[in-house]
């Protein structure tokens, strides 16, 4: 994903929501929180886009809490098993779990902002396998005559696939089928 201003992955991502509790008073923003009341009081519980929380933390108007997608029930699931956690599930509006923690890393102080980089990387190095797999495995079959089995757990991982294993999903799928076009057309391949 990338952090560019364009790119609608990111988008979503930092149109995720937090809960942000407001350290001051705000006049004439009660709306944010989906009420008809003029102002925000200080110590209010508000869930406000990614987006919009950047400058409200920054500028020490609020802070936030660490949101359930990176709770500690969803990192000690990853921890025990992270394949069978459905990531996509987690943050809604196309799945960009990874986006939206690297976007969350950046509101916070060097050893939470560590916790949940190690809890993206391992998820991310233990996903990837299976991933590529599934991927060549379903190139295989397109390519093929064969028809699919429907194996309830490779159909439940790739409906909980996040948005960028969805993309290497795609990649790998298509590498796999280019691969076999050029060994069929290659000189071993008509042996």
């Amino acid at each position: 994903m990338d952090d560019d201003y364009y790119s609608i992955e990111s988008i979503l991502a930092e149109n995720q929501k937090i809960q942000c509790t407001f350290k001051v008073d705000v006049p004439d923003m009660g709306h944010l929180d989906g009420g008809k009341a003029g102002d925000i009081k200080a110590l209010s519980k508000v869930q406000i886009p990614l987006w919009m929380a950047y400058i409200l933390i920054y500028s020490d108007h609020a802070d936030f809490t660490i949101p359930p997608p990176f709770a500690a029930r969803v990192r000690n699931a990853l921890n025990a098993e992270p394949r069978s956690v459905r990531l996509s599930a987690l943050v809604g509006q196309g799945g960009w779990w990874y986006g939206f923690g690297r976007m969350i890393m950046r509101l916070l102080n060097d050893v939470p902002a560590q916790e949940i980089s190690e809890v993206l990387t391992k998820t991310f190095r233990a996903r990837l396998p299976e991933v590529v797999d599934q991927a060549q495995h379903f190139a295989s079959l397109q390519s093929g005559a064969g028809s699919s089995r429907g194996d309830a757990g490779a159909a439940a991982f790739r409906e909980g696939m996040d948005g960028t294993e969805r993309e290497l999903f795609q990649l790998a799928q298509e590498s796999a089928r280019k691969t076999k076009g050029w060994y069929e057309t290659s000189e071993r391949g008509r042996r």
